[in-house]
């Protein structure tokens, strides 16, 4: 065992990374070989330390298995063109997780736990990280309520677990999206801008749903009467109508993402007209009918953009037109990826280089 600024080190007696396929990776399937943990108890964070990838031992009656308090991000590194890496917006990620935290009653998470853990772990897993073209290393950072005992009520004791996968991009071929009006993913005032595991369980069944239809993913609804879209799937819904980027504006129940403010940030930087305002499920009708609408892709970290070929509404499917490189969503993309990969300067101060 070896420490590290203050994070004690135990390395793998057996690499798995021979194992992987790097040509033909498959989201989620490979898992790096260490993982970090950290322990909070008796009010405070304890020493982190890095450790081979394991199971967890629980007891039956831990406290996350029972009321919910769970919560995790979705973060990527980048093999640069140097060969370094870089973490993509470490900042930002940090204190979404922490919104997060607050929302579910969970202790806030130091800044020097989860940078410096992250960036010790992802250096011991250099060789993790992909060098192949859409390829990259997923992070998941997550934190559960560890104490064991019941009764409903905020945890006293907490476990913060970092791991990483390489992974190529889903949803890199267009997809359909079915507009869903009976479900939906959040309610004002309730968890839908923090990721907690709840609101990817609460999900599960009308996307299900949806693909026995033929559909991808669902476009969420929100509002008294589900008249207006919210968020697609998993990621942020944007559409390009009458040549303006439209998305959602933030509220409490649509999750802040990371690449729907970096590809905003983008566009208006290179003077793509851009609305952060509600989009109505008629508006989208009219916008087909009247052929204004020339785009509409999901945002974030797993996809970075998804584009989408196909809207249901009702029992209508409406069709996109083709995507082509001069496509809003595809400029966005390439830009973003000269960022990450450091072919052009990052002014905006998004990667942390290790």
């Amino acid at each position: 065992m070896e420490m590290l600024t203050g994070i004690s080190i135990k390395k793998t007696t057996y690499s798995k990374l021979k194992e992987v396929d790097f040509d033909n990776l498959e989201f989620g399937k490979y898992i790096a070989d260490h993982m970090l943990v950290c322990d909070y108890y008796e009010g405070e964070w304890h020493q982190p330390k890095i450790v081979p990838f394991a199971n967890l031992s629980l007891r039956p009656d831990t406290l996350a298995l029972h009321y919910g308090q769970t919560v995790f991000e979705g973060m990527k590194a980048f093999r640069m063109e140097d060969g370094k890496v870089n973490i993509f917006r470490l900042d930002k990620h940090h204190d979404r997780f922490n919104r997060s935290l607050h929302r579910m009653c969970m202790p806030y998470m130091p800044e020097e736990i989860f940078s410096e853990g992250l960036k010790q772990l992802i250096t011991l897993d250099n060789e993790w990280v992909p060098n192949q073209e859409g390829s990259s290393l997923y992070i998941r950072p997550f934190m559960y309520a560890s104490e064991a005992r019941l009764g409903v009520k905020p945890a006293d004791e907490y476990r913060f677990i970092i791991f990483t996968s390489p992974v190529q991009s889903v949803f890199a071929k267009p997809i359909k999206v079915k507009v869903e009006t009976e479900y939906i993913r959040a309610a004002k005032g309730g968890t839908g801008f923090a990721k907690c595991g709840g609101n990817y369980g609460g999900s599960f069944l009308p996307t299900q749903r949806a693909k026995q239809q033929g559909y991808d993913q669902v476009l969420w609804t929100v509002g008294k009467d589900k008249k207006f879209i919210e968020e697609s799937g998993m990621m942020n819904a944007m559409f390009v109508i009458n040549n303006t980027l439209i998305t959602a504006p933030l509220s409490d129940s649509i999750l802040d993402g990371v690449t729907r403010d970096s590809l905003l940030t983008l566009a208006q930087d290179i003077g793509i007209t851009v609305e952060e305002r509600a989009v109505s499920i008629d508006e989208l009708k009219s916008a087909f009918f009247d052929e204004q609408i020339t785009e509409a892709f999901g945002a974030g970290t797993a996809a970075v953009v998804a584009p989408i070929e196909l809207i249901g509404i009702d029992d209508t499917g409406y069709k996109l037109p083709p995507y082509t490189e001069k496509s809003v969503l595809n400029i966005l993309k390439h830009r973003l990826h000269l960022i990450r990969t450091g072919l052009v300067a990052d002014r905006y101060k998004w990667n942390t280089v290790i």
